[in-house]
């Protein structure tokens, strides 16, 4: 009898036709979204410094971006918009004539196989950085909320396919669910940051929309990163309220959390590999520490395997491409 046991695992890793054909997690292009800075303005293309690769951009060059991960099958673009001028409202959130609605009307009206999202906060509009209105120091919950969906309906009028709050107040995807099935929008598809946690991931973020807080943190109202179970109770409120996507954010260090939301639901779950995860690459790779496209890769399979169907990612059109090389 031979001394070799029968399974040998790896019978089916011994070439790259075969892993591809046996691999249980599967990429596409079109489960990616790209998030994208929009500025008022023409002819703007502002490098940010700690996102290699990305800008603010104004809507005439924001276009060719968003035909170019088109064209790489890329499924969705998420846009988070600098105004001109910050109030401590955020009015700016729900000007019609503002960037992101401005950006949506020419995305629509150009490119037609890409799905618009369109990111719903008010920290990018108001001068204290602050994602709500405030009682003092803090974020004043309720008086939030039909700011909130005035901005929702601003992106909606302007032809925005999924709106995806990311403020963190609690009832907001019900005043939003209202808003937009009052004012004629019955159809449009909400995406809740349900469980956007408080994280320091977010750093290079604050520089792309210039949205860090004047003072304090926003620990009061984003989940704080040693639960679990109340990330459950979030994503349970939110599909109540009308959700019909629910987020998990950061995804890399949340893959935990990603896999607990994909077991107790059956909406599509979506994550955020957000700004830091991919500037850590990024530096990494640049220092010729890691293969940047291998751990880009890897990183996206992650989440996806944990139970992520879409993911935004600033590697979208990166890794559309790199997908149809093969």
């Amino acid at each position: 009898m031979s001394d070799f046991p029968t399974a040998r695992s790896r019978r089916l890793r011994r070439s790259a036709a075969l892993r591809r054909q046996v691999a249980e997690t599967r990429l596409h292009p079109a489960s990616f979204v790209l998030p994208l800075f929009v500025v008022p303005g023409d002819g703007i293309s502002r490098p940010i410094s700690s996102m290699p690769g990305h800008a603010q951009l104004s809507v005439d060059r924001l276009l060719p971006v968003v035909k170019d991960a088109a064209a790489a099958g890329v499924g969705g673009v998420m846009l988070f918009g600098i105004p001109a001028t910050k109030d401590p409202t955020g009015s700016g959130s729900w000007d019609p004539a503002g960037p992101v609605p401005a950006a949506i009307a020419a995305i629509k009206s150009e490119i037609d196989e890409i799905v618009v999202w369109a990111d719903v906060c008010l920290c990018e509009y108001t001068d204290h950085g602050h994602c709500g209105v405030l009682d003092g120091e803090i974020v004043d919950n309720d008086r939030t909320l039909p700011l909130l969906a005035r901005a929702a309906l601003a992106y909606a009028d302007a032809g925005a396919d999924v709106i995806a709050p990311s403020d963190m107040m609690d009832g907001r995807v019900a005043a939003i669910r209202e808003a937009l099935d009052s004012k004629g929008h019955p159809e449009l598809a909400i995406c809740s940051y349900s469980a956007k946690y408080a994280s320091a991931y977010y750093g290079p973020f604050r520089e792309a929309a210039e949205s860090a807080p004047a003072f304090g943190d926003r620990r009061t109202h984003q989940m704080d990163p040693p639960n679990v179970r109340e990330a459950l109770i979030e994503v349970t409120l939110d599909l109540a309220e009308g959700a019909d996507m629910v987020m998990v954010k950061p995804a890399g260090p949340y893959l935990d959390v990603i896999s607990a939301v994909r077991l107790a639901t059956d909406v599509p779950v979506v994550a955020y590999q957000v700004s830091g995860e991919y500037s850590m690459i990024e530096a990494a790779a640049a220092n010729g520490w890691i293969e940047g496209d291998r751990i880009m890769v890897e990183s996206l399979t992650a989440i996806a395997r944990a139970g992520a169907g879409i993911t935004i990612t600033y590697y979208a059109t990166r890794a559309a491409r790199l997908l149809a090389e093969g």
